[in-house]
């Protein structure tokens, strides 16, 4: 009787241990805060106010050319996108990472500065420059008389939208070209394949996978990208603007229609989405550089034109930036700038929420972070050493959130959480938990690729020293993906402390952010205030970069 028991409780125990709980405890989280509210768009979308089932706002998005045009608008312009990406920032890695490129570190640093900033600033710096009244076209106008092109619609939000994606493009190639085995090189050499034609029929292949993996990146982020067609697209309309004209536009609202462009906009990203997993399965296959490709000299004019390119587009994407902290120091009344320099804009700011923005900016950062890395550990772990449907079912659901534009994920949050019994909209707790949601599929990612990378049997060493699964996973497996999580979470800082679109749905008074008062300040024209709010923006996510490769003492870690 008493050996029926002991196995009685050992089955129970080994059934029940602190893993399974904590896959149910995920599993739960995840139906509470991304399913449910899903859900509640969902039924949205086609239930009536009244209640009745209906696929009327369906049928009024495809069959009014003024809304299904958005769906059009959206591919075309992202998939330019896309494209210019590739031709800007696959040739920058290549010459980053084959040749000697003198200040190549400074580049890799400003080029990365470039795409944490918050898109739609880069779109507002734009318009400075390059609008009606912009700096450069007046300058143009007046001294040549030349009148330059427009800087609205798709062909500003193409340039906006490239010069700040291209270097996630450079990041992910530069690792891919870091991995390509010199000898692989050297026998094409010696088989006749060299220069231009090694390049694409060997090196290109080679890298097809990361360019797949790029591509999808800067997809899904142009695509759900709602700041700069915002302010730059005016008539030319995106999705993102769609949903958020319908759902808080100031010519009238339509939530159920709002409800259904989101369901139109998740299934066309998620269709993406797969589609680029189907390709990428098509170049299955591993590198080991055993040994690395080594840098070559620049000579003559080959390689005067390559420090031209990638210095002269660093410049051009880190232009906006400087120009928007440059005009924070300016005198400005309203949206006039005058002569003469003061803190006037950052004193104005200080009367206008700056304490609050920081410090709630500061809070929701820090705090989601925190459980991010939290959630990204443990989620790695049960993805990578219990692979189990249960498991995977968790990742599959963590990555939800990757392909849907974040003010999808607002407005599921107001709908779910807008009322009681479970009332959160307006607080720091609905905040926190879209940021969350939205930025955690980075750090999960990351983590996951890393552990994939340690050998499991570190850890049975460990066990088999004496030491328990729990303390191994806290003393052995967790230090050892410290650099994959490193490298996930600043990304996930920078896009958090930048988070928009989701923001703009939920934020009040009392929960405003850096981002939202910077756009609350455009939106209201004044434009000193607003580059103020900008420029200490711009300076956080610059400390943040500046820290990580400071304590992660190397760039190669970064994973965006």
């Amino acid at each position: 009787m008493t050996e029926t028991s002991s196995h009685t409780a050992r089955a129970l125990k080994s059934r029940f241990e602190v893993w399974d709980i904590i896959t149910w405890g995920f599993l739960a989280l995840f139906v509470l805060f991304l399913v449910y509210p899903m859900y509640g768009i969902l039924k949205q979308s086609v239930f009536s106010p009244d209640g009745h089932f209906t696929l009327e706002q369906f049928g009024k998005f495809f069959s009014t050319p003024y809304y299904s045009s958005t769906i059009i608008n959206s591919f075309e312009v992202t998939i330019a996108v896309t494209l210019v990406t590739l031709l800007l920032g696959i040739p920058f890695a290549y010459f980053y990472s084959f040749y000697q490129l003198r200040g190549g570190k400074f580049l890799f640093v400003v080029s990365i500065l470039c795409c944490m900033s918050a898109p739609f600033i880069g779109a507002y710096s734009w318009i400075m420059l390059l609008g009606r009244n912009g700096i450069i076209t007046v300058f143009f106008r007046d001294v040549f008389g030349i009148r330059l092109g427009s800087i609205y619609g798709f062909g500003g939000i193409l340039m906006v939208q490239a010069l700040k994606f291209f270097p996630l493009v450079f990041v992910y190639m530069n690792g891919a070209f870091k991995s390509i085995d010199n000898t692989l090189l050297e026998a094409s050499e010696n088989m006749g394949c060299t220069g231009v034609r090694r390049f694409f029929s060997v090196i290109m292949q080679l890298s097809m996978p990361t360019i797949l993996a790029a591509s999808l990146l800067v997809f899904m982020r142009a695509f759900a990208d709602f700041g700069t067609p915002l302010l730059i697209g005016e008539g030319y309309r995106t999705f993102p603007v769609e949903i958020y004209n319908q759902y808080l536009g100031e010519n009238g609202t339509n939530h159920n229609f709002a409800a259904a462009i989101s369901v139109i906009a998740i299934v066309v990203t998620a269709a993406v989405f797969f589609v680029q997993k189907w390709a990428t399965t098509k170049y299955n296959f591993s590198i080991s550089a055993l040994h690395p490709v080594q840098k070559k000299k620049m000579k003559g004019i080959s390689g005067v034109l390559m420090y031209v390119f990638c210095y002269g587009l660093t410049a051009l994407a880190f232009l906006p930036q400087l120009y928007i902290v440059y005009l924070s120091f300016c005198n400005c009344d309203g949206a006039v700038f005058k002569p003469g320099y003061s803190l006037g804009n950052y004193q104005q700011a200080m009367k206008k929420l700056l304490v609050r923005s920081i410090n709630n900016t500061l809070i929701f950062g820090v705090v989601s972070l925190a459980l991010i890395i939290l959630f990204a550990i443990l989620i790695a772990y049960l993805v990578v050493r219990r692979p189990r449907p249960l498991n995977n079912t968790i990742d599959t659901l963590s990555m939800l959130p990757y392909i849907m534009p974040g003010s999808i994920i607002g407005i599921a949050l107001v709908i779910a959480f807008g009322s009681q019994p479970l009332a959160l909209t307006g607080t720091m707790t609905i905040m926190i938990l879209a940021l969350v949601i939205r930025r955690m599929p980075y750090t999960i990612r990351s983590a996951t690729a890393t552990l994939q990378a340690i050998p499991i049997s570190t850890e049975e060493a460990s066990i088999s020293l004496g030491a328990g699964k729990l303390k191994t996973f806290l003393t052995v497996t967790t230090p050892m993906m410290a650099n994959g999580i490193l490298s996930g979470a600043v990304l996930s800082w920078v896009a958090i402390v930048t988070e928009l679109s989701s923001a703009i749905i939920l934020y009040n008074n009392r929960t405003i952010t850096l981002t939202m008062s910077t756009y609350a300040a455009i939106s209201r024209g004044n434009d000193g205030l607003a580059c103020a709010f900008a420029a200490i923006l711009t300076a956080l996510t610059t400390v943040s970069l500046i820290l990580y490769l400071v304590i992660s003492k190397s760039e190669d870690n970064i994973r965006l």
